[in-house]
Order: C-alpha cells, then structure tokens, then sequence
C-alpha cells in the first residue's frame, strides 16, 4: 500500500509499506442512481436504524430526504436532478452523485453490505494477483486517456457506469478512477514513515477522528493528479463533492 515515489506522490501516499488483508468482495461499479433510488423509496431517510447516530441527527436537523440536487415531481421523470443550474432527468445508469458519507454508510447497511476501507479500495484498484504486482493505475501502468476514465473537467458529468470497459483493474473493477470520488470507510491516518512534506498543515493535521478518506478521483479532477495511492479526504457532511461511493462486504 502506498508508495516511495517522490516526484509526484504527495507526503500521505507514502511510504509503501505491506497491508495483509482478509479476503472480501467489491462491488465492480460505483452505486447507480438507480440502485440509490430504491433505497429513498424504502424509506431510507425515515429508518433510524440504517443510520450512524451523527447522521441521523444530521439528516433530522438539515431536513435531508435524498441526495443534493434530486427532486420528485410528476411523470413521465418522477425523480429530476439540477446540473449546472440546469434541470434534467435522473439518469439512473449514472452513479449516484453528491451523497454524504452518512447516506454512503446507511445506504450500504440497507443493502447489506459495508463502506470498504481504504486499504480494500487501494487493493482493488492497484493489485495485480496474477503478476504479483502493483500498477500506477487500475488498468496498468500508462497514464489515463479518454479510453481509460472520466477526467479533466470535459463530460461536465460522470458517464454510465461500465462505459470506460479498458479502465478496468485487475480485478474487474470499473470506474475506480474517475466520475466520482468514493468514499471509504477509513478516517486519514498517517502512513508508517510518514514525514510532512512540504508542511505540516498539508495533511498531518487532519489525521485521526473526524476526516473520511475519498478515493479514485472524478470527472472533474485532472488527470495528472490521479493515481491508485492517491488519498482525499473530508467531513463526513459534505455532499457538495462530486461524491459516490461503492459498497464491499
């Protein structure tokens, strides 16, 4: 996990170090709008016991009924989305888009299932069990292209799931980089060996309790920042984030 490469890796990516992890499934895609939908029209946001009591409260205090910029109106689209001011159809192939950490984590009780951590995210989208080593990227070791994922800001949307085939990892995972950051269910903790680089403020003070790490990038980010070992992070709140996520178990 992680990294030693210096030219590009920022001070939280490194060093590399080995993680021996149990086994676990992934899901191969990011959470549709469709498969979040049914979660809203159980009445996800009205059941207490899917939710992390800080979300609860949350959702309760804030008034939050689905995911930022989704509204129900009358057919023929019961279910519309704003994008850049601009009012369209949920896309239901998309993956969901703007959701919190706690809607993340309560949507993956309902179904069954769990946030991976980040050291199952980087396992999915970096290891190459048949050759016994790491790649750069999901799909190997050249930089991404338009063939590989949904960056720099040019769709101004995440694509469909499944639509980038050639960016698959290793193990079939698709879309791990790009269309939407994904969260995880890791708090940001510093690496062994960590050293701050090139300030303290950068990252150290943000570890511990209180910041969730994101992985894979989305269509908005540039290309050159991405890789596997690449780690954000935020509050557990924030759905203004071009924010997905993917469940494991």
């Amino acid at each position: 996990m992680g990294t030693d490469e210096h030219a590009t890796a920022l001070d939280n990516e490194r060093s590399a170090h080995v993680v021996d992890l149990p086994g676990f499934l992934i899901d191969a895609t990011p959470v549709t709008n469709e498969a979040y939908l049914r979660f809203v029209e159980d009445g996800g946001y009205q059941r207490p016991e899917l939710w992390d009591q800080g979300g609860w409260e949350y959702i309760k205090e804030e008034g939050i009924r689905a995911p930022k910029h989704w509204w129900y109106q009358p057919e023929p689209h019961s279910w519309w989305t704003q994008r850049f001011g601009f009012d369209e159809p949920l896309n239901l192939r998309a993956p969901v888009v703007h959701v919190s950490w706690y809607e993340a984590e309560a949507y993956a009780r309902w179904a069954g299932k769990r946030l991976p951590t980040e050291e199952e995210w980087e396992k999915a989208a970096s290891w190459d069990p048949q050759k016994g080593t790491k790649r750069l990227y999901p799909w190997g070791n050249q930089e991404p292209t338009l063939a590989h994922a949904n960056l720099d800001q040019l769709a101004f949307c995440a694509a469909e799931v499944g639509a980038y085939p050639k960016g698959a990892s290793a193990y079939g995972a698709l879309g791990m980089i790009g269309d939407v950051w994904e969260w995880t269910s890791s708090e940001l903790y510093g690496y062994p060996g960590f050293r701050a680089f090139p300030y303290r403020e950068y990252s150290e003070v943000f570890f511990g309790p209180g910041y969730k790490v994101l992985r894979g990038g989305s269509w908005a980010t540039r290309p050159a920042a991405m890789r596997n070992t690449f780690r954000n992070w935020d509050y557990p709140i924030r759905r203004q984030l071009f924010v997905g996520f993917r469940c494991a178990r």
